[in-house]
């Protein structure tokens, strides 16, 4: 039996199954080959572009910060504005109300996203990982020990600060009601806000449950939260410079502040959060200190 087998706008016979086959196979191997190519080239041309210099339209999206940004998202987007400072690298912040399904995705919050050049990344590790690639980055003095060491610290104090604002916002009742339910649905009309409250919602308590906070007390919160401040404290004692690997900022400076100067500064129902951090007086003199010389927003601490 002959199999017409069309390939390359050219008609091939083949006689016989292992005909047939042998050719399936050199076509195979062909576009696995091709694809390795592709592939290889996508690589290679994404390298090139992530080594080219910070672009001068780069843009970071938000909520809006009056009306519609949470507390997890505020503290997030604030880490990394303090980051992209301390890199002096300029960015244009915009706010939007769909900021939040901009996002390519991410861990937590999938906010702020930042658009530069050809790339778009969201969260504050993706966005320092792709500054790592430029010339401006801040670290690049401490060896790998202390980078290492500095990663675990910045990794503690985003994993218990970000849950520990998803638990005020959507397991505090009050906060919920008061604040959370009426920031988050304030851009869409009725009833999309009530679904997307809903969704918000069974999101939070979905990411609280994976990292097994969903069924704890709120003191156990202030517990966690007290513990990982005194670390910090700690770690902030160790060096005489102002931030905390001496006169020199790095990413933790960014990402502690972010989290700290939110929870200092933004008003809810229960401010147990707030009044845990207030205890530690050198942190609170840290987010001054930063607030100070890259912000000047003259909130009071």
């Amino acid at each position: 039996m002959a199999i017409i087998w069309l390939a390359d706008d050219r008609a091939t016979l083949v006689w016989n199954s292992r005909h047939f086959l042998s050719y399936f196979y050199f076509c195979s191997n062909r576009q696995n080959k091709n694809y390795c190519t592709s592939q290889l080239l996508v690589e290679y041309n994404t390298k090139e572009k992530m080594s080219e210099p910070w672009p001068e339209n780069a843009t970071l999206y938000q909520p809006y910060e009056a009306e519609q940004i949470l507390l997890p998202e505020n503290s997030s987007c604030l880490a990394v504005k303090a980051y992209l400072k301390m890199c002096n690298l300029p960015c244009d912040v915009r706010s939007c109300a769909n900021a939040e399904f901009m996002s390519p995705g991410g861990r937590m919050t999938k906010l702020p996203v930042l658009q530069a050049g050809a790339f778009v990344f969201a969260e504050f590790e993706p966005i320092v990982n792709f500054v790592e690639h430029k010339s401006g980055a801040i670290g690049q003095s401490l060896d790998e020990d202390e980078k290492a060491e500095m990663r675990t610290y910045v990794s503690l104090t985003e994993n218990i600060f970000t849950m520990a604002e998803y638990y005020i916002c959507f397991m505090v009742p009050r906060v919920y009601e008061e604040v959370t339910s009426p920031r988050n649905g304030c851009v869409f009309p009725w009833p999309l806000n009530k679904i997307q409250n809903w969704s918000k919602q069974r999101t939070a308590k979905k990411l609280l449950k994976v990292y097994q906070w969903h069924d704890m007390e709120i003191e156990d919160v202030m517990d966690k939260v007290e513990k990982c401040c005194e670390t910090l404290n700690m770690k902030l004692k160790e060096h005489e410079g102002p931030y905390f690997y001496g006169a020199e900022p790095c990413e933790l400076d960014a990402i502690v502040f972010g989290h700290l100067f939110s929870v200092l500064t933004v008003n809810l129902p229960n401010m147990a959060l707030a009044q845990s951090v207030q205890k530690f007086k050198p942190l609170v003199q840290f987010c001054r200190f930063i607030d100070d010389k890259y912000f000047q927003m003259k909130n009071t601490l």
